[in-house]
């Protein structure tokens, strides 16, 4: 079964840079979607952005455009979440998500999901 594994997190200062690299054990044939979601205490996961199988980069959050950007390595089974000026309400546990079928804004469609990795910036 298809897994995924997040890594990347820590702390960075606020205006900083940091990429978060999301391992898949293998990717399946047909359509799918890989989103990067992220959830802060105390509130709702929330959708970022998504890279479909055809390498459609879309949006879901506006308050990451212009700064955060999804980009994959299929030959590694690798999609990367590049965050630039990072601000202190980016702070949360990041997860990268599979599902089976093209990007969706919606967090319950996703049917895979890795175990998250905390993001803090702060001075």
């Amino acid at each position: 079964q298809l897994q995924l594994v997040e890594s990347g997190g820590g702390l960075v200062q606020p205006g900083g840079s940091l990429t978060l690299s999301c391992a898949a054990s293998g990717y399946p044939s047909g359509d799918y979607g890989i989103g990067w979601f992220r959830q802060a205490p105390g509130k709702e996961r929330e959708g970022l952005i998504c890279i479909s199988r055809y390498d459609d980069n879309i949006y879901y959050a506006d308050s990451v455009k212009g700064r955060f950007t999804i980009s994959s390595d299929n030959a590694k089974n690798m999609v990367y979440l590049r965050m630039n000026s990072l601000k202190p309400e980016d702070t949360a546990v990041y997860y990268c998500a599979f599902r089976w079928a093209n990007c969706s804004p919606r967090a319950e469609s996703y049917n895979i999901w890795g175990q998250g990795t905390q993001v803090t910036v702060s001075s």
